[in-house]
């Protein structure tokens, strides 16, 4: 419901490129980023002081009601601060590697890294060349950046559920697979879940 949230607000924003428009795509995106740490932020790096799933929902909202008042003070800054998130979100993927041999997961991880570098660099020279992108009339990097961002995002998530898996259900082993198949140059990669044979 949040991403589709999210994506609705994103097709009003760039339908009427209203104020309005603006604040409720960076907020729908906010909102999505709460409920996904919520829910898939690992408990082992929870700060000390929060020692239950409970505790850290209410230190979620709390901390996502304070940002989205404070996207009203100067709402040019949102989309920098949002864009900020995938920051921790690559330290925590790196974190995660160093304890990981899977190279399948290596991999996913690289792939979703470079769709994330070819996106954030479409992002940032849509924003700060853009009058040279008019003056060649080549307005398309903001374009760019949607469609590299969401590929980039297709990699993310199976790996944010093959490390919840790991910590959440350590009696299955999660394995990640591609759709079509491993061949293919673009692919829709996934989980499965192994449960191993148990012996009475």
């Amino acid at each position: 419901v949040p991403l589709l949230l999210a994506g609705l607000f994103s097709m009003y924003f760039h339908m009427t490129l209203s104020y309005v428009g603006q604040l409720l795509d960076e907020l729908s995106i906010l909102w999505t980023l709460a409920v996904a740490y919520s829910f898939w932020y690992p408990q082992a790096y929870f700060p000390k002081c929060i020692k239950t799933r409970r505790h850290f929902f209410w230190l979620t909202g709390i901390t996502t009601i304070i940002s989205t008042l404070m996207s009203f003070v100067k709402p040019t800054l949102n989309a920098y601060a949002l864009n900020c998130i995938a920051f921790h979100l690559l330290y925590l993927t790196w974190k995660e590697l160093k304890k990981c041999n899977d190279k399948r997961v290596h991999r996913m991880a690289a792939v979703m890294v470079m769709w994330w570098v070819l996106a954030i660099t479409s992002w940032i020279s849509d924003r700060w060349l853009c009058w040279l992108w008019q003056a060649i009339n080549f307005p398309y990097f903001h374009s760019f950046w949607h469609v590299l961002i969401a590929l980039s995002l297709l990699y993310c998530c199976p790996l944010v559920i093959y490390f919840d898996v790991s910590y959440e259900m350590p009696s299955f082993k999660p394995k990640l697979e591609y759709w079509p198949s491993d061949s293919w140059p673009v692919v829709v990669p996934y989980v499965t879940l192994e449960e191993p044979h148990k012996q009475c």
